[in-house]
């Protein structure tokens, strides 16, 4: 059997030991957190925005197919007030001084955003005019 004193000395050592290994373990924590920032961010800004992007119409093109007839109406509503939004976004990025690729694609934002919203008032025209009456 081993002594007490013995046992007291062998558990400070360890204790010793616990701790270091502690403190190596932070240190490394810090070391891999400063590494690891940009890959937590996603990569570069261009590939992450890509990847928004495609899953965004991925969602979109998926959501509207499974629509049914009855709700198109009311979803051309909802699209028109987006594309409002859409475009107050869009004049914001195509607004500043100079050419850029951002204030292109504003322009371009706010072109197919203006079409989307009179195309979606002439088609709620058309839809009104088939419930009034005939004259």
């Amino acid at each position: 059997m081993a002594e007490p004193a013995s046992l007291a000395e062998r558990a400070g050592e360890l204790a010793g030991d616990a701790g270091a290994l502690a403190h190596n373990l932070e240190l490394l924590a810090r070391q891999l957190a400063v590494q690891a920032t940009p890959a937590v961010a996603g990569g570069t800004p261009f590939v992450f925005e890509l990847t928004v992007f495609v899953l965004a119409v991925f969602v979109g093109y998926h959501v509207v197919w499974r629509v049914t007839p009855a709700l198109h109406s009311p979803l051309m509503s909802v699209t028109n007030a987006i594309s409002s939004v859409i475009i107050v976004g869009a004049l914001i990025a195509a607004g500043p001084v100079g050419i850029s690729f951002a204030k292109i694609m504003g322009f371009v934002a706010v072109a197919l955003a203006a079409v989307n919203i009179f195309g979606g008032f002439i088609v709620t025209q058309r839809m009104l005019q088939m419930f009034q009456k005939k004259r």
